[in-house]
Parts: structure tokens; sequence; C-alpha cells
């Protein structure tokens, strides 16, 4: 199975240098020492998105640190943050049916504040969870309302993330033409707002593999692996280089193939990022069973078996099909409130409509009133003139 890593918003700039990154943590701990409230709060999420792809195990302390505040003083908006990157971390530790918990918590507070950057972001983030899923379905109608909403925002940096996911999906169902136009716009809008954004450049590497084409893969994986190196992006890395190391032992190049996959490996249990452990334990067994060592990729196969099982087996599939009634049953409820509110209005409309004419009618009969009245006494008047 190929590897790949589909876009996940961290709701901040897709990537920095290192030397900023480096005073950024610095200037966000300074603010830490003195951050109080919805504040604090705040900069420990930031330190999250800051720390995330160098760091991820120390990213996700400040997260919980973050949650445990925000739900202490009641900052809507900071857990849901905190639950989105939550939702991250496990995302990227394999644990899917717990990824899309915390993506559900996200979207409902960001539902409830009517907060649209951050709706846009969870859904975009469940999309993630259904296309490695391969529910293309729901995967696909996640991800166009996300995307739809981030163009009403005007949000380049959201934009360019959903441009990468929708080739992705289109790539998923092997419509190749139709994803290497997405890849390269996002590419393109990448470049042209100056950021240094490997993914795209991965995911043409992923059509070319599949193409057959592992010449032109490992030439596209390379250029995406000078760009993560560059951000110092540990995760980035470790998704391009299972990639050349899965590409290497479909070409029957064994021994290149080990020595990315090891690296890759390394560096899966260091990020305890374990999502890409299927993809290097099946061509690791695949490049042992072609250097002929046998009980190596015995072993190494019964690994792949029990890590899939995990990730992708029934219980899994039943933890996120549960999720998924709650999240329809969340929408369902929502929608019957707007209707409740619409009714609520229609009601309140019709109520001042009777009144308006209630009101026109008590005043067409006061003037008739008093035009009677008028009447009469000019009558009387008129009656006492004659005699």
């Amino acid at each position: 199975m190929m590897y790949k890593k589909p876009f996940i918003i961290l709701l901040a700039a897709l990537t920095v240098s290192v030397p900023l990154m480096g005073q950024k943590i610095d200037s966000l701990l300074a603010v830490l020492d003195t951050a109080q409230a919805e504040r604090k709060v705040k900069t420990l999420n930031e330190l999250f998105r800051a720390n995330m792809e160098a760091d991820p195990v120390k990213a996700v302390g400040y997260s919980r640190e973050a949650l445990a505040l925000a739900t202490t003083i009641n900052d809507r908006k900071g857990m849901a943050a905190s639950y989105n990157n939550l939702g991250i971390s496990y995302r990227n530790q394999g644990a899917l049916d717990k990824a899309l918990q915390y993506y559900i918590s996200s979207l409902k507070i960001y539902d409830e504040i009517g907060n649209k950057e951050g709706i846009a972001t969870s859904k975009n983030n469940i999309s993630t969870i259904y296309a490695i899923k391969k529910d293309h379905g729901q995967a696909l109608r996640y991800l166009d309302e996300s995307y739809k909403m981030f163009v009403e925002l005007g949000d380049q940096i959201k934009i360019i993330g959903s441009l990468n996911n929708l080739g992705n999906l289109h790539s998923d169902i092997q419509l190749y033409e139709q994803a290497m136009k997405y890849f390269s716009q996002a590419h393109q809008l990448a470049e042209k707002n100056g950021f240094k954004y490997a993914d795209p450049l991965t995911n043409i590497g992923n059509i070319y593999f599949r193409q057959g084409n592992f010449q032109r893969a490992v030439e596209s994986y390379q250029e995406a692996l000078k760009i993560e190196e560059a951000n110092t992006n540990r995760l980035g890395m470790l998704n391009v280089l299972t990639n050349i190391g899965v590409t290497y032992s479909k070409a029957k190049k064994p021994n290149e193939a080990l020595e990315y996959l090891n690296e890759a490996y390394s560096l899966s249990n260091d990020l305890q990022s374990y999502s890409s452990l299927p993809s290097i334990y099946k061509a690791m067994a695949d490049s042992y069973a072609q250097q002929n060592k046998m009980k190596e990729a015995y072993e190494t196969l019964m690994l792949y078996d029990e890590v899939r099982e995990k990730m992708y087996g029934d219980e899994s599939s039943s933890n996120i099909a549960r999720m998924e009634m709650a999240l329809n049953f969340q929408e369902q409820e929502r929608q019957y409130e707007m209707l409740k509110k619409e009714d609520e209005i229609k009601t309140l409309e019709l109520r001042n409509s009777r009144l308006f004419i209630v009101m026109i009618v008590l005043a067409i009969l006061t003037l008739l009133g008093g035009y009677n009245f008028y009447y009469i006494n000019k009558k009387k008047e008129s009656l006492k003139k004659k005699k």
C-alpha cells in the first residue's frame, strides 16, 4: 500500500524557515510566562503548531494543557482549537477513530459559536480520516464543503491544502489527469504566496508510482524531501522517506529500499507517528523476500498484519461508524434548530402582520366613528335651526 499524507490543517501557516521557527517558539515561550486565561490557551495551541512538525510529542503536551485550561475557564474557541490539534496528533499516531472523535468535538463547538474558519478546518480534517479509510464519498462531501468555505473566506493557505486533498481523492479513484491538475494548482499557488510546500510534489510522485514510472516518482520524492528537510518538517520527511523506500522495493532494488525504510521506521518511533507503519512493514517484507531472507520477511509481514488490523480493522471501523452517526445527528439537530428559528421568525412575522391589520381596522373604525359622530351632530344642529 502506497503511503500518502493527506493535508491536515493546523489553523496556522504551512511552513516557515528554520530560524524563523526557532524565533517563533522562543517568543511564544516568553509570552507563555506571563499569559493568562484565553491568551494563555491561545499561546499553548500556537506552541502545539510550532512544534508539531519537528517534535510532535512535545506538541501534544501543549495542546493537552491548552484543553485543560480552556475547559476550566470555559474558553469555547480555545477548546475547539485544542480538540482539533489533538485530532491531528491521534491521526498521525494511526488512531483514526480517536482522531475523528476529537475532530467532531471541535466541529460541534465551532458550529455552536459560529466560527466559519473553524468549521471549514474541522470538516477538512474529518475528510482526511474518511480518505484514509477509503470512504471516498464521505471524504469528498466534507472536503467540498470545506473548500467552498475557504474560498468564501479568501484563505489562500487553506485553499492550497484543500486543492492538495482534492488531488489526493481524485488520485485514489484513478482520475490521475484531474489529480495532477489539482496538485499543480496547489504547487503554483504555494509558490505564488512564497511557501515552500512539499506535499503536491510528493503526491505527483505518488501518481508516477501508480503508473509504474518509478524513476520519475523517486525524482519527485527527492525534490519534496529537500523541501521537508529545509523546513525541518520531520513528519513530512517520514512520509517522503517511506515513499522512496516503497518505490525502490517495487522497482526490485531491495538494498536501496531497506536503507530508506529503516530510516523511516526509526523516525516513526522517534516521533511516535505510527500511521506510516503498515506501508513500511509491507515494503520491508517484500524487500527481505527479494533478498531471500524469508524468516525476516515472514516476521515483518506478521507485524504488518497486526498494525494494519489495529488501524483499519472491524473495531476501528465500528467506532468510526458510531461517531459518523453522532456527526449526522449533530448536523440534523443543527438543521432542526435553524428550521425552528425560521418557524419562530415566520410566526412572529405573522403575528406582526395580524397586529398591523387589526390596527388598520381599528383606525378605519375610529375614522368612521368620528365621521358618524360629526355627521350626527351636524344633522342635530340642522334640525334645531329648522325649528
